[in-house]
């Protein structure tokens, strides 16, 4: 297969190692990492390919194109800028494959499932040492950096995605930002993050009561009735949605499941976003659990069973845990540790 690469996480996926500035070429059995002379001696030590220094990387490959003479060549057409796109064109058949990395790595492999196993179990634990650290009088600002700091373990692991520290009615905006609202007693506070583990990303959302014993746990209570109902509305769709996955089964009838079950409580227009996306490499990736996705869930596949309700100028719900689809069963990854 002749390919052609230029994002940081599929060149990894390649071949082991990775730059903001590089190209990775494959042309039959023949592998090339592009890069600029201040990687070439880490790509040297760490990639699995053959090292090309260079100053401009697109014509460096267009050289080694023009050297081998593949009659066409793979290239995501979402990821190139369309002057480099008619540059490489010039020389050889350009074959468009949208997503065409996320759709390689859709399927782990047992050594990908494992670091993302070690991903969400590390990101849960940091879950549970933050709970110690949220006080009341505090803000968002102040709240999102000592979550961050327990996620990271005070800089010596990277995140998933900035985290989503969210208060009450902060908590209605899907992806917040964050405000100097304090946090007080009786509040729903939402939480949003992941950690990555060799490169490998975790990500879980939970929604808390603030009581005298806050809890990371599903089952939540709050003193609102009105929250409490929302909250087990979201966690009924999500468990559904869980326990109705199989092996075969279109990913989208999963968006259909759990929307069914906001939709028939009254919410269905409060539920905003997909249930879920896969999770590997990128926070974001293939496959992704909505309502037009037809792909059929397989063993090795990795995604976010995430529903929500949002009530804008109140609050907003989301229970959000990853799964993973091996030996015909599905593993709940970051529900409880």
């Amino acid at each position: 297969m002749n390919f052609i690469l230029n994002k940081e996480n599929e060149i990894y996926y390649e071949c082991g190692w990775s730059s903001d500035n590089a190209i990775f070429l494959q042309i039959g059995d023949n592998r090339f990492v592009i890069t600029d002379g201040r990687y070439t001696l880490d790509a040297n030590e760490k990639a699995n390919a053959e090292v090309i220094e260079a100053r401009d990387l697109i014509k460096k490959a267009r050289e080694i194109i023009l050297k081998y003479k593949p009659k066409n060549l793979k290239i995501d057409p979402n990821n190139w800028s369309y002057k480099d796109f008619e540059f490489l064109s010039k020389v050889v058949s350009l074959q468009k494959a949208p997503f065409f990395s996320h759709k390689k790595r859709m399927i782990k492999k047992d050594y990908e499932l494992d670091l993302i196993q070690k991903a969400v179990k590390k990101g849960a634990k940091a879950f549970e040492k933050f709970k110690k650290e949220i006080e009341v009088g505090l803000d968002e600002f102040e709240l999102s950096y000592r979550f961050k700091e327990k996620l990271t373990k005070r800089g010596k692991r990277e995140l998933s995605f900035e985290p989503i520290v969210a208060i009450n009615k902060n908590a209605a905006k899907p992806h917040a930002t964050l405000t100097k609202t304090k946090l007080k007693k009786n509040d729903l506070l939402l939480l949003d993050a992941g950690i990555k583990y060799k490169r490998y990303c975790s990500d879980r959302t939970r929604t808390i009561s603030i009581n005298n014993e806050i809890s990371m746990s599903k089952y939540q209570n709050f003193k609102s009735l009105n929250k409490q109902k929302i909250y087990d509305i979201v966690l009924k769709a999500q468990e559904v949605a869980i326990k109705s996955i199989k092996v075969g089964m279109p990913i989208c009838e999963l968006d259909k499941i759990a929307r069914d079950v906001i939709k028939k409580a009254g919410y269905g227009k409060y539920f905003v976003h997909s249930l879920g996306h896969g999770v590997g490499l990128d926070i974001h990736e293939w496959p992704y659990v909505n309502s037009r996705n037809k792909t059929p869930i397989q063993n090795g596949m990795v995604f976010t069973i995430e529903p929500g309700i949002y009530i804008p100028g109140e609050f907003g719900v989301r229970i959000e845990d990853m799964v993973m689809i091996k030996d015909d069963k599905v593993i709940v990854l970051s529900e409880e540790i």
